[in-house]
């Protein structure tokens, strides 16, 4: 089968067009015949070896594919990578039939960014009627999905921050209520400015660096920030304890595998009231582009230089 691998971690370069031997499905598992695969920021940091999961060579990347099994179109997350290629195996607990109705680009999109968007709303920062909610990169593929999510869910004041007039621009045609500069000088003036001279109560945060360290400085008492990624490879300063108990603050991690140990099935649960409000017109997924298997590498670029917009997939027929 055509595969993208990695021998030797490090950035797009290192992602090289192969021929393997197709992958063989064990006890539990089932194997797909790819259609489309999605790319994810953690698969750039999964091929340079910083992602929470370490990573082992040789490597293909990749943690979602929507395709068919046995005839069924089905969508699934995989078990260390291997979604690069046109074939993939996948656990039968993290693959779920794909509903009519639904076409490729929204399975995915719901697969990772929509169900990640559900758990920080409804889990980490458990969102009341009425709230503001800050979602950083909200032209992107979570962040897309967030603000439609948080208007639907009642937000009182939904701040969108993006790095471009034209992702800003898609930020408000999805219901954010204002959409600001995410390279704002302060971050934190910028935020209660945006909320009307008010704290704000959410704020959704995959950036890192002096993002978050602003971020947490806007939060209102008993506001919430839901940290999920650190796309600038920045680290945040570390948090103090006396100052969280001083603003009655909360910082939360979230990493979508842990889902999967809570009791009752939480991610079935986010994905199927994905798909449903899909199917209702309340949610849409956003196209980031669709390149060739052989292109992964320009994928990556694009993805690192902060140009892409909602969902990138690969088309491993091209």
């Amino acid at each position: 089968m055509r595969a993208v691998q990695v021998t030797e971690f490090g950035g797009p370069e290192v992602l090289t067009p192969v021929e393997l031997p197709d992958p063989v499905a064990g006890p539990g598992e089932v194997l797909i015949d790819v259609e489309r695969v999605g790319v994810n920021y953690a698969d750039t940091h999964q091929a340079e070896n910083s992602y929470l999961a370490p990573s082992r060579l040789p490597l293909v990347p990749g943690g979602e594919v929507v395709g068919t099994h046995e005839g069924r179109r089905v969508v699934a997350l995989l078990n260390g990578g291997g979604g690069y290629a046109e074939k993939a195996v996948a656990p039968q607990a993290t693959t779920f039939p794909v509903p009519d109705g639904i076409d490729d680009l929204t399975a995915l999109s719901m697969l990772v960014q929509g169900t990640t968007a559900w758990v920080l709303l409804r889990r980490n920062a458990h969102l009341e009627p009425g709230e503001s909610v800050v979602v950083h990169a909200a032209a992107g593929g979570v962040g897309t999905v967030a603000v439609q999510l948080a208007k639907a869910w009642g937000a009182g004041r939904v701040i969108a921050t993006a790095s471009s007039d034209e992702k800003r621009a898609l930020a408000l045609e999805l219901g954010a209520d204002i959409a600001i500069d995410s390279r704002a000088e302060d971050m934190t003036a910028a935020l209660i400015e945006a909320n009307g001279g008010r704290r704000v109560d959410v704020v959704l945060d995959m950036v890192g660096g002096t993002t978050t360290d602003q971020s947490i400085a806007a939060l209102a008492p008993f506001g919430r920030l839901a940290f999920y990624g650190m796309a600038g490879r920045e680290n945040p300063k570390p948090v103090e304890l006396r100052n969280v108990l001083g603003h009655s603050t909360t910082i939360s991690g979230m990493w979508l595998p842990h889902v999967f140990r809570l009791p009752g099935n939480v991610f079935g649960t986010a994905l199927t009231e994905l798909f449903d409000l899909v199917r209702d017109g309340k949610l849409k997924a956003i196209p980031g582009g669709e390149y060739a298997l052989s292109d992964a590498r320009a994928a990556h670029e694009a993805l690192r230089s902060r140009k892409t917009v909602g969902k990138l997939l690969l088309d491993p027929g091209k």
